[in-house]
């Protein structure tokens, strides 16, 4: 039905009491129990039970059957819809009225839909549970989501001051209609929420949208190009985390790095309206940073200013800098009349959007070098990120970005086979722990954890948590975007991670990972000539990145393009994957003889990092029992590839044996 695992029937009474027929279902969970467990069990355990007996009072003494209930998630049955009605809203009164550990704030989410299901051994299976399921997952925490039949059920028998207002057309995951969506409204209850988490929103073009530049260094030396890029960056991600913007992310924004194009041409490769600009010097421990916002369309300043701070006043100039930015956005774009009340909701706004930062200085210049160095993507730069992020650390311990940063590098290390994947996702995982201690409410710590969650222990659920988590931190992130999509893919099917990445690439339409994820889940999906049109983006934006000619590769060799294939093989930079894709299209051409050398070299060179895709290869020549034997391999080392094993194309002939379903279950990806 898809609901979460674990879930138990509750037969208190007899199968045939179970309403039938046309019945109204009400789910509940309450959101980021997940995170929750991990960060606060003790004042969860003090809080769980208190939820679960008043659920079980609004909705038994309401005339409904309680024939679900898993962790924090309760399914209920009632034979009218305005039976459900009342007893959700009595349920979502009850649990505001109640007082919640502080650590543990219990926020439920509910969904309300009406149907016929089929009733087998005191339980329910059909579509209207399904339905139930995808309305509630879009949901946030206090909130009831009522769908388009219980609300015609029961629109002339609500409750006194009872309103359900309509939210608009929503798509919900694997239902191919769309359909209005109601949200149920009483004055006891709160009345604004953010987006429902659809993740397909259309990007308003009224929206105040931005690029930040990155800043140019002006010192004598040019020395601090680290410390101008993070600057921008800094900004960048303060303004992305605030509602109401359109931030074009780093990786796009970044791209006109020491470039001559003009502002105009940025404006519009970016798909933005406004443009932050600016300039840092820095002489012994003084800077002196100029900023300037242009308006696009008229080719003027909103606002421009210049700050000659020590080095110490970083913070206070980044914050002066954030703050006037938005007003402006908001004054020029929305109309807002600045006054007091205003400037301390900014101000508010922005400090919340900055925390995680830290507050010593030196430590921060020593995070803005290790973002430097991730950011090149190589063995060599990671190590030195890795360095920075330490140094940074041991100045200051709880310092939640670097501990996030941390995490990302030992991750990326275990990922590219540049360390141990078991040692290197422990490190990593150890540092996002850190990262979500000091700061759970930190977009780029729960994108680290996140990480770890489906890279690594392939706990899907928890890591679907963390990721959606993130995104409702930073809206505007495409990172936290594209790694929901990956998710998605993992799970089935490929259209969503599709859909999903398509509107990563235009939050973020000049990033390489974007457009190459883009490429790699549209050969999934068997949109192979979309797929190809995104990897060939990617090498127009990223000609050395790794792995990007071995999909193209496997692209052509899908279409029956052997000649192309084996060019593309042939220009692969990462040894792992140019040995693969050679066996690969050896294979299809017929010439076993070759394609088992390549195999073979792989499989002595590099064991214990490329299992999965020694797998692969395997599996794809034909050879179903090694093929196995390296999946199993894969499985105790941990290899972050098998994720995507479900939907990938190469292992298509293991589909048919018997050992397949079995391993897709212990992977939890079966359905």
């Amino acid at each position: 039905m898809g609901m979460k695992s674990g879930m138990t029937s509750r037969q208190h009474s007899p199968v045939p009491t179970l309403p039938s027929g046309t019945v109204t279902f009400l789910f509940t969970d309450i959101e980021g129990s997940t995170r929750l467990w991990e960060t606060q069990r003790e004042a969860m355990s003090e809080a769980l039970p208190r939820h679960d007996a008043l659920l079980r009072q609004c909705i038994e003494s309401r005339g409904g059957h309680i024939f679900k209930t898993g962790g924090d998630a309760f399914c209920a049955a009632f034979t009218t819809a305005a039976s459900a009605v009342e007893s959700a809203l009595a349920a979502q009164r009850s649990l505001r009225a109640e007082r919640w550990p502080e650590q543990a704030p219990i926020r439920v989410r509910m969904a309300l839909h009406t149907g016929t299901a089929e009733i087998r051994d005191g339980d329910y299976f059909g579509a209207p549970l399904n339905h139930v399921a995808r309305l509630l997952a879009i949901g946030h925490g206090r909130q009831t989501l009522v769908s388009e039949i219980t609300r015609d059920l029961c629109r002339d028998r609500l409750p006194a001051e009872t309103t359900l207002k309509s939210l608009g057309e929503h798509s919900l995951k694997d239902l191919a209609r769309r359909e209005t969506v109601f949200q149920l409204g009483h004055p006891d209850l709160p009345q604004a929420f953010p987006p429902l988490k659809t993740l397909l929103a259309p990007i308003d073009a009224d929206t105040p949208s931005i690029a930040v530049l990155p800043f140019t260094d002006l010192s004598a030396e040019k020395d601090q190009e680290y410390f101008t890029d993070g600057l921008a960056e800094e900004l960048l991600n303060v303004l992305s985390k605030i509602r109401g913007l359109r931030v074009a992310s780093r990786t796009s924004a970044f791209s006109f790095k020491g470039t001559k194009v003009d502002i105009p041409t940025v404006a519009q490769k970016l798909n933005v309206a406004t443009i932050l600009e600016g300039s840092m010097r820095k002489a012994g421990k003084r800077v002196r940073i100029t900023a300037q916002l242009i308006d696009v369309a008229t080719d003027s300043h909103l606002w421009s200013d210049t700050y000659d701070r020590e080095l110490e006043d970083i913070f206070a100039v980044q914050d002066d800098i954030a703050q006037s930015v938005v007003k402006e956005l908001r004054a020029a774009l929305l109309g807002e009349k600045p006054n007091a009340s205003a400037s301390a909701a900014v101000k508010a706004e922005v400090q919340a959007a900055a925390r995680g930062r830290g507050e010593n200085t030196e430590a921060y210049r020593l995070y803005l070098q290790g973002r430097f160095f991730e950011d090149r993507s190589t063995r060599e730069g990671t190590a030195k990120a890795i360095e920075y992020y330490r140094q940074a650390l041991e100045l200051d311990p709880q310092y939640a970005l670097a501990w996030a940063g941390l995490s990302r590098s030992y991750a990326s290390q275990a990922g590219s086979s540049w360390s141990r994947i078991t040692e290197g996702f422990a490190k990593a995982r150890e540092a996002a722990e850190r990262a979500v201690q000091f700061e759970p409410d930190l977009a780029e710590s729960q994108l680290a954890m996140g990480w770890i969650r489906m890279y690594h222990d392939w706990d899907w659920k928890a890591a679907d948590s963390f990721l959606r988590r993130a995104i409702e931190l930073a809206p505007g992130d495409a990172q936290a975007l594209r790694d929901t999509a990956i998710l998605a893919g993992f799970l089935g099917p490929a259209d969503e991670a599709v859909t999903l990445l398509r509107r990563a690439a235009v939050l973020d339409p000049l990033s390489a990972q974007v457009h190459r994820s883009l490429g790699r889940w549209c050969y999934c999906a068997g949109f192979f000539e979309e797929a190809e049109a995104a990897l060939k983006k990617t090498l127009e934006l990223n000609p050395l990145g790794a792995r990007t000619h071995h999909y193209l590769g496997v692209v052509r060799l899908a279409q029956g393009r052997l000649d192309e294939a084996m060019h593309e093989f042939q220009m692969e930079g990462h040894d792992t994957f140019r040995l693969l894709g050679l066996a690969l299209v050896q294979h299809a051409r017929g010439q076993p003889a070759q394609s088992d050398a390549a195999l073979r070299e792989l499989s002595e060179k590099d064991p214990e990092g490329s299992a999965y895709q020694i797998a692969q290869g395997n599996a794809y020549c034909g050879a179903t029992d090694v093929a196995f034997g390296w999946l199993e391999r894969a499985y105790v080392q941990r290899d972050p590839g098998l994720g995507i094993m479900k939907l990938d194309p190469l292992l298509q002939k293991l589909h048919d044996d018997p050992r397949w379903r079995p391993f897709l279950e212990k992977m939890r990806l079966a359905t």
